[in-house]
């Protein structure tokens, strides 16, 4: 990109909101060693190549855990990030996003370890203020033209459908705003997460070694989306469109929807439990019996 573009406005950049999950399940654990530490070393190598691209480009980072989510990156000054200043010759800018990750780290995973093991993952929260976040930028914007936004989401979790209306609600509200989703996930697939990213335009990844972790991020998630229409990337997999009952969070294909406030339910009730709404029930079918032989021979 050359400088004219710059100073013309031709190019304003683009934004990229990663939400890292920070939930220690099982698949995040190998050989008794938690491999967090490596995804986040590659979180923050792929998110400083985005910086490097363009002087314009934007950044933010949103760790999420069992019970909160917070911003990793950026985040308003404090004693502890202050104290840490770049060795010589490094950059500042990618000096401050690693030290402000491994110190809001720190605090985000200390504040949630209340001698719980695994639980669901609030990533759901992360992304919705991923959204707000990338709102925010663009009603600071001059000019009529959005910056374009993307949300990077890696995760081990798997799904989560007691959060699935928050995952339709972030999903359909990115598609309104023009906001691709892409999703990498480790070892276990998520068909939540593969619905937003068709939903969106985004790519979805499964990947099953970790010590690759930056080289798909690099490859596949760094390109913007005009790039990737030149590039070969991986073939779309089938997307699982299952729906998440609300009456036991499970998965189904077929179920009960109600007229009213179009909730599903995998089994059948008068009373919808979410609006409260009584469904009027037709008579019941009668059951004709057939005659026996010799009352009809009499006849």
């Amino acid at each position: 990109m050359s400088e004219n573009a710059i100073q013309n406005g031709e190019d304003i950049g683009g934004l990229v909101v990663a939400v890292m999950d920070l939930n220690p399940s099982p698949q995040m654990i190998k050989d008794g060693e938690c491999i967090i530490p490596k995804c986040l070393d590659a979180l923050i190598a792929f998110c400083s190549s985005h910086m490097m691209l363009s002087p314009l480009n934007k950044l933010a980072i949103v760790g999420c855990h069992t019970k909160q989510s917070a911003f990793l990156y950026p985040v308003p000054s404090s004693s502890e990030l202050d104290d840490l200043r770049p060795s010589d010759g490094q950059y500042e800018l990618l000096s401050n996003i690693k030290n402000s990750v491994q110190v809001n780290v720190k605090k985000l995973v200390l504040q949630d370890n209340q001698n719980e093991i695994y639980t669901e993952s609030l990533v759901a929260g992360a992304m919705t203020m991923a959204l707000c976040y990338v709102h925010r930028l663009r009603k600071q914007q001059v000019g009529d033209k959005k910056i374009p936004a993307r949300i990077l989401v890696i995760s081990a979790s798997g799904d989560s459908a007691s959060q699935y209306m928050n995952f339709m609600n972030v999903f359909f509200t990115s598609q309104k705003e023009g906001v691709i989703i892409d999703a990498c996930v480790i070892e276990k697939d998520s068909g939540l997460l593969q619905q937003g990213c068709d939903i969106t335009g985004g790519m979805y990844l499964k990947i099953q070694n970790v010590a690759a972790l930056l080289q798909y991020l690099l490859w596949i998630f760094l390109p913007t989306v005009e790039t990737r229409k030149q590039m070969i990337l991986p073939t779309r997999v089938h997307v699982d469109y299952r729906a998440a009952c609300f009456c036991h969070r499970n998965l189904i294909e077929i179920g009960y929807v109600c007229s009213v406030c179009l909730s599903i339910f995998c089994t059948f009730s008068p009373i919808c439990s979410t609006c409260q709404t009584a469904f009027k029930l037709g008579p019941l079918p009668t059951i004709i019996g057939k005659k026996r032989g010799r009352d009809r021979h009499e006849t």
